[in-house]
């Protein structure tokens, strides 16, 4: 690819970062030039973030209609899994696992919950009461 057919589409990214790449530059030299992004990859990663917006919806809806604990929902949030989230907290996969039932989770210590807390950036009671069933008005 020559130096001036090099594109430079807006993306999300635009400001944040830029790719580098090779390309020839008026001599058939090839030299590195950096690109603000490329319309195909913009769309790529919208379809990307727009499916994460979705899980992330999916675990917030969850929470509210008591089938996981606010810890599953801070993770999707957070783009973790369960062996990340493990390596964070020192707690065992399985044990995370049982955290995710809204009944365990109301059992556990302040000290555990900060230990997740810490992880997701947010305060204890953040982590419980963040999430809340959306209040019904009457009419």
């Amino acid at each position: 690819m020559k130096r001036k057919e090099l594109p430079q589409d807006k993306s999300a990214l635009n400001g944040y970062t830029r790719e580098l790449h090779y390309v020839k530059d008026e001599d058939g030299v090839y030299r590195t030039a950096l690109s603000t992004g490329w319309e195909v990859k913009s769309s790529a990663l919208n379809n990307a973030w727009d499916e994460i917006n979705k899980e992330i919806e999916a675990a917030r809806l969850s929470v509210i209609n008591e089938v996981k604990s606010p810890i599953y929902y801070f993770m999707v949030k957070n783009l973790m899994n369960v062996s990340l989230l493990k390596s964070y907290t020192g707690f065992y996969k399985f044990q995370i696992r049982r955290h995710f039932n809204p009944k365990t989770f109301r059992k556990l210590s302040d000290k555990k919950l900060q230990k997740y807390a810490t992880v997701f950036n947010i305060t204890v009671d953040e982590l419980k009461n963040s999430i809340k069933k959306p209040t019904k008005h009457s009419d």
